[in-house]
């Protein structure tokens, strides 16, 4: 029987996560990265339909999760996932479980999830982790999940992996340096690899997320309204669509803030150019991450000698990855008979892939 491996990312916006494999396509899904606390289970609704959430018992409480915990927020509900060490709280145990939730299995035998860059290099936080993950857990409504293994790899790593499979290309990046940019919600993230091996000292990231780039249109609408504006979920939008976003009912045009929003890619191209130089020595640049449509830009014109790699529906290149590598690598170790190492050497998992 072949095992059962998943991906979960939990990112600092929203919770990527494989929901189910049909015909050997990845079928992925996310909700926002907002887990709200209670001391009890979730309260019946007085009226209306019930809203797109799961309590997840952790830490002693119960986190609301899932689709519609926007409508489980409160006003002065801080989202607690803007740290390096955000994977020890238990909000982010609570949104990975949500994950295995909506999942609908019982037993995970791989269990692949990522960790910003700067993050990943805390060695003894990643093995702290993967213990934590690996057991039996409590999902709610008397539901539980049994995680065999657990292994952590940085969140670009999988981009690459996916990257190299849906171009078929994964016997040519072994032999060849990439560098993958995942402009995720709250940090920038870069991997500098010579085949699927990490180069730690050239890879790295920083807080120079897309929720930089929102806090700075957040405070010019601010700032042109003499108001304490604060919804960053319809300015997200408005970048990504094009469409003026409505604000205390009138269109609001952001076109006058984006000079100043676009000096945070700026910024954190320019950062990443410290460990990468002038990537003369890069055969592969690849961009992938929920922010990659507002950094493309500074990557361009950072890099002007270089084709810029693009995946469809970037969001989901990373967790795509992590379930592309753990499934490849689950095979390989099973048939040489090495199962019991099943968690080891993940990032090593490009070497028994094929084009």
């Amino acid at each position: 029987m072949e095992p059962i491996v998943r991906a979960v990312d939990v990112g600092r916006g929203n919770t990527k996560f494989i929901s189910g494999i049909k015909n050997g396509e990845l079928r992925c899904d996310m909700f926002p990265s907002q887990a709200h606390p209670s001391e009890t289970g979730l309260e019946p609704e007085a009226w209306g339909a019930r809203r797109k959430t799961i309590g997840i018992p952790a830490g002693g409480l119960v986190y609301e999760v899932g689709p519609d915990v926007h409508l489980a927020a409160d006003v002065f509900n801080a989202n607690v996932l803007q740290h390096d060490r955000y994977c020890e709280t238990s909000e982010y145990l609570a949104l990975l479980l949500g994950a295995l939730h909506y999942m609908q299995l019982e037993r995970i035998d791989l269990l692949v999830v990522g960790l910003p860059v700067a993050t990943y290099k805390l060695k003894s936080l990643v093995t702290a982790l993967e213990r934590r993950l690996t057991g039996e857990h409590e999902l709610g409504k008397g539901r539980r999940v049994s995680v065999m293994r657990a292994k952590a790899i940085a969140q670009p790593a999988g981009a690459l992996m996916h990257y190299g499979l849906t171009q078929s290309k994964v016997a040519q990046l072994r032999k060849e340096r990439s560098l993958i940019v995942d402009p995720g919600r709250r940090t920038f993230d870069w991997l500098v690899t010579q085949g699927m091996q990490q180069i730690d000292k050239r890879s790295h990231s920083v807080p120079r997320g897309m929720h930089d780039v929102l806090h700075t249109m957040i405070e010019g609408i601010s700032r042109s309204t003499g108001s304490h504006y604060r919804d960053y979920d319809t300015v997200d939008t408005a970048l990504r669509t094009g469409k003026k976003p409505v604000v205390f009912q009138k269109e609001y045009d952001l076109a006058r803030h984006l000079p100043l929003a676009k000096k945070i890619p700026e910024q954190a191209v320019a950062e990443m150019m410290h460990y990468v130089g002038d990537a003369s020595d890069i055969r592969n640049i690849i961009l992938v991450g929920g922010g990659a449509f507002f950094y493309r830009a500074a990557l361009k014109a950072a890099f002007p000698n270089h084709a810029i790699h693009e995946l469809k529906d970037p969001i989901f290149a990373n967790v795509k990855g992590f379930q592309q590598a753990g499934m490849e690598l689950a095979r390989a170790l099973v048939s040489g008979g090495t199962g019991a190492n099943l968690s080891a050497n993940i990032n090593d998992a490009g070497s028994s892939c094929h084009e």
